[in-house]
């Protein structure tokens, strides 16, 4: 298949190149041709912050040293994703037109500086950016040499000036229609705080409002609707030069400021920028953080991404700037492969002499020299990647999919309650994760806009469906979930679920809202625990419990610990299969068991310990049928994942890592061969290894 991210059978390799800090060294740029070619660099992204450079004044263009350059690589066999200037504005422009520079939520205008400091609602900045990308896709659109286009860089932040103020009263009246529609979404009239008109309505911040809940919300879905509608405007200004070549953007790790699921339809790939403490706890544990996000970018358009940065090693910008062990860079890359990338980019190709980021970790350090431990690993890392491009293209096909939604989080967030002091939804997120991913399977990440159904074929089908904290339902959700369990699907729905509507406003009549009969019970209380303070859920005796469930238990331990969120539910119908230990709701259920149609869905009423997470999983899955990635009997050992990937022919890719610093045996399913890595049924301390089983 076609990757959407490569315009060739290969995966992408290099990372962000800045020849125009270099242009008074010509030696520097041939060396640079030289060192990208041995680390078999096939990649540059270039442009990102150019603008000073390539409009120096006002209505003067010069492209030239961005032609040579393109020129030079494409000559020698090195592709370029060129990017929008736009993550940055030159000096002229903010002098001239103040407008262009943001205001911060206590009406203070910025000075010229940093970076992502523009106003993206003003016209100014907006027809600046759309002359220079309309000039460079002229220029460079259909360079044989360029690949696609990588607009602005790591988008995010607000601005409060008076356009976005206005920009922000048209979007509530475009979106509510009516002031009553406004006062009753947000439940103004609590503390006095009705609207008579769209002109009251202000920005939340520190200096006026920020309790209307509904209000923060639709605050937060402005700001994303500003920077989608700017990378519209630059796609569009793109497109009216004549290039056709794939557009995104760079995403960020755990960036909640705006809705990634927003841009799926207008970006033709994701892209993402991944940085890893590694070593600030065990690298197993990073690996699950870093999978978690990778698998969330793979999910936004359900097909191969691209990982835009990485560090070669360490980076300048994080509270400690650690080194990585020899190996954990291979282990770091592949990850992205594994888990649906069609390439692994770095910033940055050549290290900078100055300005901020002049230690952050490069492929060629201010040594210059190919003789580094960096540059031996990076390109060892090039080499593997060469071996294994046939996987540039195939996609990941989860079982399991975890409903995880950036404005479910924003709404969990500022609820004011049972937690003030941290819902963990993340937290609680990953932990299913990991559950599924030590049982040896691949996730997908989705948001509540997107589909899924029960079945196999298509890449929106599951057999289970994991939904931590589903507090804020959106749109028909709760009807999606009946159909996906009464077709025969597997639904784990968590304790604070079905609580409130798109604009935080509780619903009446009992929670979870519209799924009382979907799970069998009904949640009347929830407890907020001190840190520190635990409970408990015990086993009941299996008595009047189908053997189904029978067999579920007896694969389970007799008690986990509970902390933090603990809900007190009335059974309607379900089967409990825990309970609490103790506290006054002592014997109420912790776990029950419901059958709708032809599935089942499993009510976890608290926050309980990761081995509850694991086992369940384990068990249910296990009763489903639902075999690991290796196959039947083949468990994973410790701190070894496994994800794959599978090409239009059928083949799988199956891929494993071991981020335990010894050596591990494992236990190959026969019908796979040895595409990286050894054959003899081990894989190295912090190896790869990765298997492909063809189809007959």
């Amino acid at each position: 298949m076609k990757s959407p991210v490569s315009n060739n059978n290969t995966l992408l390799y290099g990372g962000d190149y800045n020849p125009e800090q270099w242009l008074d060294h010509p030696e520097i740029l041939e060396a640079d041709i030289r060192m990208m070619k041995k680390a078999k660099i096939n990649t540059a992204t270039m442009g990102i912050f150019s603008w000073s450079t390539l409009e120096p004044e006002e209505g003067r263009y010069d492209f030239s040293f961005l032609r040579e350059r393109i020129d030079t690589l494409h000559k020698n066999g090195i592709q370029v994703i060129l990017s929008t200037p736009t993550g940055a504005r030159p000096k002229w422009m903010a002098d001239r037109y103040e407008e262009v520079l943001r205001v911060n939520e206590e009406g203070q205008r910025a000075y010229f500086g940093f970076r992502h400091n523009h106003c993206m609602t003003s016209p100014v900045y907006r027809e600046k950016t759309r002359e220079i990308d309309r000039r460079l896709a002229e220029e460079f659109g259909h360079h044989p040499g360029v690949i696609g286009w990588h607009i602005n860089n790591e988008m995010g932040g607000e601005c409060y000036c008076p356009l976005c103020q206005q920009a922000f009263r048209d979007w509530v009246r475009d979106r509510y229609h009516s002031i009553e529609a406004v006062n009753k979404a947000w439940n103004t009239t609590f503390w006095s705080h009705t609207y008579q008109s769209f002109d009251q309505i202000e920005a939340p911040s520190g200096r006026g409002e920020t309790f209307l809940h509904g209000l923060n919300l639709a605050w937060k879905r402005f700001v994303t609707e500003r920077h989608l509608d700017f990378t519209r405007m630059e796609k569009e200004a793109i497109r009216s030069a004549g290039s056709t070549l794939p557009v995104t953007i760079n995403m960020m790790y755990n960036y909640t400021g705006l809705n990634y699921q927003e841009f799926s339809e207008d970006l033709d790939y994701i892209s993402w920028d991944n940085y890893p403490t590694w070593h600030k706890t065990r690298l197993y544990e990073t690996a699950l953080d870093c999978g978690m996000e990778h698998d969330r970018m793979r999910s936004i358009k359900r097909q191969p991404f691209l990982l835009m940065e990485s560090s070669p090693t360490s980076t300048n910008w994080q509270p400690i700037s650690k080194l990585r062990a020899p190996g954990v860079l291979a282990l770091q890359q592949m990850q992205a492969i594994a888990h649906g990338s069609d390439g692994a980019l770095y910033f940055q190709i050549r290290q900078s002499r100055g300005a901020s980021e002049k230690f952050h970790g490069a492929v060629i350090d201010h040594y210059g020299g190919e003789d580094t431990r960096v540059f031996r690993e990076v390109t060892a890392v090039g080499e593997i990647l060469e071996e294994i491009r046939e996987v540039s293209g195939s996609e990941t096909e989860a079982k399991v999919a975890i409903l995880y939604d950036t404005e479910n989080r924003w709404a969990i967030e500022d609820a004011q309650g049972p937690r003030n002091e941290g819902m963990y939804y993340r937290e609680t997120a990953l932990s299913w994760y990991r559950a599924v991913k030590e049982y040896g399977l691949d996730v997908d990440l989705i948001d509540e806009s997107q589909s899924f159904c029960y079945g196999d074929g298509k890449s929106d089908s599951y057999r289970l469906v994991i939904a931590p904290m589903l507090y804020m339902l959106r749109g028909d959700i709760t009807t999606r979930l009946k159909n996906f369990v009464e077709a025969g699907g597997i639904l784990f729905l968590t304790y604070w679920s079905g609580v409130v509507d798109q604009d935080d406003l509780c619903y009446l009549g009992g929670r979870p809202y519209g799924m009382r009969d979907l799970v069998g019970f009904r949640s009347e209380e929830i407890d907020g625990l001190y840190d520190g303070m635990e409970n408990s859920g015990v086993k009941v005796k299996a008595e009047n419990l189908s053997e189904r469930e029978e067999r579920i238990l007896s694969k389970m331990k007799e008690s986990y610990r509970i902390d933090r969120l603990a809900e007190i539910e009335k059974i309607e119908g379900a089967d409990v299969l825990y309970t609490y230990g103790s506290d006054f709701y002592e014997g109420r259920a912790v776990l029950s068991s419901h059958r709708v149609g032809q599935g089942y869905v499993y009510g976890i009423a608290a926050a309980l310990e990761q081995d509850f997470c694991t086992d369940l999983v384990r068990a249910v899955l296990e009763e489903e049928g639902v075999t690991s990635l290796l196959g039947e009997g083949h468990k994973l050992p410790d701190e070894v994942t496994v994800n794959s990937r599978t090409g239009d022919d059928g083949s799988v890719y199956i891929f494993l890592q071991n981020w335990k610093d010894e050596e591990q045996e494992l236990h190959l399913p026969a019908d796979c061969s040895v595409i990286l890595g050894r054959d003899d049924g081990k894989i190295d301390a912090l190896g790869n290894l990765v298997l492909k089983k063809t189809l007959v």
